[in-house]
């Protein structure tokens, strides 16, 4: 009986409370635990062809994936630090990419792994899994062909 009380609740809620907001995506930023920032810093860039920002923030080492204003997606970092472990377990980011073959022979190129292999999942595209650099769990997602 205790989901009863929670249930009836949000319910109240949701009929009395404020106008919901409009459809947005949730995540604003993220941020990847790494242990040897050069090595995650060259490995970014090699395998998403891309230049990351350098910058310490609050005491700690960090590299900004590059922002686009106003256009859908979150910023992200990579991070190093006491508090950054980096982990196989826990949440997966997806990085949208064009292809995601060329994306796993720069990975492992570079001394990624993968981990799970590119599948179709239909009208949805293509996604795969890799391990990074720093032994980070993360994901590739792109377009139907």
């Amino acid at each position: 009986m205790r989901f009863l009380l929670p249930l009836a609740l949000a319910l109240a809620l949701s009929a009395n409370g404020p106008a919901p907001r409009p459809a947005m995506n949730p995540v604003v930023h993220f941020e990847i635990p790494v242990t040897d920032i050069d090595r995650a810093v060259r490995f970014y860039e090699a395998v998403f062809e891309t230049k990351l920002t350098r910058q310490e923030v609050d005491g700690y080492a960090m590299a900004f994936f590059p922002r686009a204003d106003g256009k859908p997606g979150a910023s992200g970092a990579l991070a190093r630090g006491d508090v950054y472990v980096p982990s196989k377990s826990g949440a997966i980011l997806y990085f949208d990419v064009p292809s995601i073959d060329p994306v796993l022979t720069r990975a492992t190129a570079n001394g990624g792994k993968v981990l799970y292999p590119r599948k179709d999942i239909g009208e949805a595209g293509f996604v795969a899994e890799i391990e990074d650099s720093e032994g980070n769990r993360i994901a590739l997602s792109a377009p139907a062909e």
